[in-house]
């Protein structure tokens, strides 16, 4: 299959009048349209200089969408999430466990780890497992049940990632909690990235965890406290350290607008990634809906516990593409770094995902000029199109 004649936002550089072409899952060349030639027996499908085609988008916090969560711990709920989320430009994301009881977070761990060998391209491919708690502190739970909050463990996480078959890639923990630091430790020493979040702790406490192996912020400035003029906090320390990336949920509800542009402003598109943490009412209707256990009220723009905190999102990741955009006034190039490459090396997977460039997975989204997704291929199968005729 090749498609040409549109902007090609490839690891090289941005392409003007490109093409690609596509050779079963994977990506076999990138040029400008110039040096293309096609053989009869090749697909071609042409579009014209409004549309730009950018790597797949990759979402390292998300639990669920159209009624399926991750918690569910049922083949078929994954099985809505993989083929819903090319909808929205998504082509691979890991999924988000909650802090539910320990029983609870081993069938969806066993689950995530049974479905992952099942996958077939054209759709959104599920590349381990994100651990959100219960390693957290209870004065930062959040949406999460407080009364399944744990201090970190790890033997309980040896427990779990033998359970996963070693797939479980980012684990959120507050890392002054008993036990914080060996388990933070241990994460880095195996390869598996250790993110804070829904944390307490102090500026001295955070430069600790860095020092032994915090590389990864969960949901920038919710779940965690926040900036003090004679206090740092979770928040400030993240974004003075390089060292660290932050999640952000740019729905304009979890951060406003202008917190966005000064986030941006300190971490850059280097360091920043963009995320969902959608819950399971993403795509449905107004209504309530369970989130780990808990109520969830869901209206048209936003997820609330009865008492009003904010319970996950509703958010597409294009929406959110627009958002920071608008907010903080960045590139769709810096986009790719925000939605594609930084998740993909922040999950060692940049060998194969996160950019395009030939050899690597055919992950592809092609958008308009509104930034509306007009085709998703996921390892080079067409999983989604609006496209007239498609």
């Amino acid at each position: 299959m090749i498609i040409t004649n549109l902007t090609i936002f490839s690891e090289d550089g941005i392409i003007e009048k490109g093409f690609i072409e596509i050779d079963g899952d994977k990506i076999r060349r990138v040029g400008h349209v110039a040096d293309f030639q096609a053989s009869d027996k090749e697909e071609v499908i042409e579009f014209d200089d409004s549309y730009s085609l950018i790597p797949g988008m990759i979402d390292l916090h998300i639990h669920g969408a159209s009624g399926a969560d991750v918690m569910d711990a049922r083949p078929d709920a994954l099985k809505t999430m993989v083929t819903t989320l090319p909808k929205e430009g998504t082509t691979s994301f890991l999924a988000t466990t909650m802090t539910k009881s320990q029983e609870d977070i081993e069938n969806a761990i066993g689950t995530i780890a049974n479905f992952m060998p099942t996958q077939n391209p054209g759709h959104a491919e599920i590349l381990g497992a994100h651990l959100e708690g219960p390693f957290l502190s209870p004065k930062r739970a959040g949406a999460q049940h407080p009364g399944n909050i744990i201090n970190p463990n790890v033997e309980l996480f040896k427990k779990w990632q033998a359970l996963s078959g070693d797939n479980i890639r980012l684990v959120t923990l507050a890392p002054e909690e008993p036990g914080g630091l060996e388990l933070t430790a241990h994460l880095k020493n195996t390869g598996v990235v250790a993110s804070i979040g829904h944390s307490d702790a102090v500026y001295e406490e955070v430069e600790a965890a860095i020092e032994a192996g915090v590389t990864h912020a969960t949901h920038l400035f919710n779940g965690m406290r926040g900036i003090h003029h004679r206090e740092p906090g979770v928040a400030g320390a993240v974004l003075l350290h390089d060292e660290v990336k932050c999640e952000m949920i740019v729905d304009g509800i979890h951060v406003a607008p202008k917190m966005v542009k000064f986030a941006y402003k300190n971490k850059g598109s280097e360091g920043t990634i963009l995320v969902t943490d959608s819950m399971r009412a993403k795509c449905l209707v107004a209504g309530m809906y369970d989130l780990g256990g808990q109520e969830v009220i869901v209206n048209e723009e936003r997820a609330v516990l009865k008492d009003g905190t904010l319970a996950g999102s509703i958010l597409k990741l294009n929406d959110a593409v627009r958002n920071m955009m608008k907010f903080a006034d960045c590139s769709l190039k810096d986009i790719t770094e925000m939605t594609a490459v930084n998740p993909a090396k922040q999950i060692n997977v940049f060998d194969r995902k996160g950019s395009i460039k030939a050899g690597k997975d055919a992950d592809l989204v092609i958008v308009n000029d509104q930034l509306e997704v007009i085709m998703t291929f996921c390892r080079g199968k067409l999983a989604y199109s609006n496209r007239e005729g498609k």
